[in-house]
């Protein structure tokens, strides 16, 4: 499914983001009208809160920049959003950290791998289908029932292994 396609998965700091988070709202508003959802305007505006960097955020990060831009919601209404946007697939929780990262391909229910620079704090997903099936292969000849598969790698993206020492830290 994803494994063919040449990805850039920690885009470089001079990427075109406000096109990146843009994309991903229309991508979104899209997928949620085929599907009969409604991407409500706190659901809308979390989902671009969280693809606001490639860092993941955490819920009551989501409440501070909501209660910064004017709109006071309580904890269960943003985890109420982040559970649509999860189970819609257009977020993926980051179980090691407690926080979310927008998804890169949300037309596909997939199995998500993330990840982790441990160095400048961004986040990426892994798109490639083998390691889920890998898993799914071992887990079925140990007679192992899947229920739920989050797969998270932390290292240094390419980026920050190649930077002078401190550079990271204040790209970050």
């Amino acid at each position: 499914m994803h494994d063919a396609a040449p990805i850039q998965a920690f885009p470089d700091h001079a990427h075109d983001h406000a096109s990146c988070v843009a994309e991903a709202l229309a991508t979104a508003e899209r997928i949620c009208n085929e599907r009969g959802v409604r991407l409500t305007a706190l659901r809308r505006r979390v989902l671009e809160l969280v693809w606001n960097s490639h860092q993941p955020v955490g819920a009551y990060d989501l409440l501070g920049e909501l209660a910064r831009g004017g709109r006071r919601a309580a904890p269960p209404t943003v985890y109420r959003a982040l559970q649509f946007l999860l189970d819609q697939g257009l977020v993926h929780r980051i179980e090691s950290r407690n926080a979310f990262i927008g998804c890169a391909h949300p037309e596909d229910r997939h199995v998500v791998e993330i990840m982790l620079c441990s160095q400048c704090g961004r986040a990426a997903e892994l798109p490639d289908d083998r390691i889920a099936s890998a898993v799914r292969a071992a887990a079925k000849r140990l007679g192992f029932e899947v229920q739920r598969q989050t797969i998270e790698v932390t290292g240094l993206c390419a980026e920050c292994r190649t930077a002078p020492a401190g550079a990271a830290a204040e790209r970050s």
